[in-house]
């Protein structure tokens, strides 16, 4: 069963499937562990259904396509929005959809033409965004609630209602990207609970798994209920090894008592830095929230990195490359 693929979207009902005779003809397996684990993500999220997948690019191209997918099952008419918006700053993947949304000319130059139809607005800015998804023509935006790649920028509250609110009335999607910022990291399971503000689908991957490969689509039934059976699949995703670390690493992470650790030794933390860093001219900024930290600097971070690395600290540039911040 290692090849065989799996359906687009598990339902989290109380009957767990098992591998019958009847099954046994079909081309999708479920293991108790996958079905264990979607129902884990939905009853600890916003979400009712779950996709699994292998990276966090492979997650957000499936975001792609079932915000395509939606538009087309909400707009019959033929007039469905196929466009998408992202933010400057941000980074959702490698490969040529999840690319096409990620701002940095470095990623995406190499391979124009990446797929058409992406749109950048200034992140933050509410009022650039809103005319763009006014315009009619976006099927979904795309938002980290906070940026790693981008240099560790978070959201406000009002920029993400904004959105939630313009997503909202031009019948546009909003899809939260938590790959790099989900996941306990900010003190809050999701980050997006440290805003209020609820996506339609949210992507996740790198910590979920404990440092197995796994990308994790969760999206609403409104979202679910276009796709069927056959328009997305994966060959590996939500395999029962990666499945069972998973479980086991959301054990640890909703134990009494863990996040809130969270919360409170990224405030320490940022508290040490800036009295450690206290005078150092090259400093301009520390920032973050929870156990994500940015240092922005006023020269190239990378000879700090490489000095960091001698000493055994593991730490990655980010933003223009002026911001170290912890490895991802």
């Amino acid at each position: 069963v290692s090849n065989a693929s799996r359906p687009p979207l598990t339902t989290c009902s109380t009957h767990c499937p098992t591998l019958s005779s009847r099954q046994a003809h079909r081309d999708h397996f479920f293991f108790r562990v996958h079905v264990a684990l979607a129902k884990r993500l939905v009853e600890a999220s916003f979400a009712d259904r779950v996709f699994f997948a292998n990276t966090g690019t492979e997650a957000n191209e499936a975001a792609i396509k079932f915000a395509r997918k939606y538009q087309r099952v909400a707009r019959p008419d033929g007039d469905a929005p196929t466009e998408f918006m992202s933010f400057t700053n941000c980074f959702h993947g490698r490969t040529m959809g999840s690319l096409a949304l990620t701002s940095k000319v470095q990623y995406r130059e190499p391979f124009a033409p990446v797929m058409p139809g992406a749109t950048f607005a200034e992140y933050g800015n509410l009022e650039e965004a809103k005319k763009v998804i006014q315009s009619g023509k976006i099927a979904a935006v795309f938002v980290e609630p906070m940026q790693g790649e981008g240099g560790i920028h978070s959201a406000t509250k009002e920029f993400l209602q904004g959105l939630r609110d313009a997503c909202d009335e031009a019948g546009a999607l909003l899809v939260f990207d938590e790959v790099q910022c989900g996941l306990g990291r900010t003190g809050y399971l999701w980050a997006y609970e440290a805003y209020g503000v609820v996506p339609d689908i949210m992507t996740l991957a790198k910590p979920l798994a404990g440092g197995l490969p796994i990308g994790v689509v969760l999206v609403t039934e409104k979202v679910a209920s276009a796709i069927n059976y056959g328009d997305h699949g994966t060959t590996f995703g939500g395999g029962p090894l990666v499945c069972q670390a998973a479980l086991t690493t959301l054990d640890k992470i909703q134990k009494p008592g863990f996040l809130a650790e969270v919360a409170k030794k990224g405030e320490n933390f940022k508290q040490l830095l800036s009295t450690k860093l206290s005078g150092n001219a090259h400093v301009k900024e520390i920032r973050g929230i929870g156990l994500i930290v940015g240092i922005e600097l006023d020269v190239p971070a990378g000879p700090l990195v490489d000095a960091c690395l001698d000493r055994g600290v593991i730490v990655l540039t980010a933003g223009k490359g002026n911001v170290v911040r912890q490895c991802c």
